[in-house]
């Protein structure tokens, strides 16, 4: 999946992408992959679900990189209800798209299967779904099922070509909310143009 965009050339530092880590390996793939001169800091997966957090985080990382100078864009959705805030703040900008999903899959795949009832699953949410879901719904199995059952009918498992096996990981997820589990195999083709857009705006924001 080479890129025909050059690769990024810094005359100074590389930039920095700051963002989520749900989708790590796969950014780091593709960088690595096209040869991109950028460096990562990714933030937990989990922040999402805890707004104060994430602005503090994703704040601090992003003035740490403003003091030494280095250029940055941002790899999130619309996570933060202040989002738009923070990227003007700090003179940056971030991926397009509602949420990491959408930036895998594209939009239009993301709203089908959304339509249809799907919660979407990657491994790094398969791996730690017990702890990350019974801290914010709580520990009542009963409670957390009747939740995901009132907006959910099946889990949608998304295996990248940067995935480990998480077949094990992702059945107990399934079983613990008590939907059926379904798998879709998912190329990098989109996610690595949202990088590049992001890339090229950055690259030519007025100095």
């Amino acid at each position: 999946m080479k890129s025909k965009m050059p690769p990024i050339v810094e005359e100074n530092k590389p930039m920095v992408l700051v963002g989520c880590g749900i989708l790590s390996k796969e950014v780091t793939y593709l960088i690595n992959q096209n040869g991109w001169n950028i460096e990562t800091q990714f933030l937990h997966s989990a922040l999402h679900n805890y707004f104060d957090k994430l602005a503090s985080e994703l704040n601090s990382a992003l003035t740490a990189d403003e003091n030494s100078n280095r250029e940055t864009i941002v790899f999130y959705g619309a996570c933060h209800p202040k989002m738009d805030s923070f990227l003007e703040q700090h003179h940056t900008l971030r991926t397009q798209g509602q949420n990491c999903i959408v930036m895998l899959l594209g939009y239009e795949l993301f709203m089908l299967e959304l339509s249809k009832g799907a919660y979407f699953l990657v491994e790094d949410w398969a791996n730690t779904w017990e702890p990350m879901i019974t801290e914010v719904f709580g520990k009542n199995p009963s409670v957390v099922r009747e939740i995901f059952h009132s907006s959910h009918k099946y889990i949608l498992a998304l295996r990248t070509p940067c995935s480990e096996d998480f077949s094990a990981a992702a059945a107990l997820a399934a079983q613990f909310v008590d939907l059926p589990l379904v798998w879709m195999d998912v190329d990098l083709a989109h996610l690595q143009l949202v990088l590049e857009d992001a890339i090229t705006q950055k690259q030519h924001e007025p100095r």
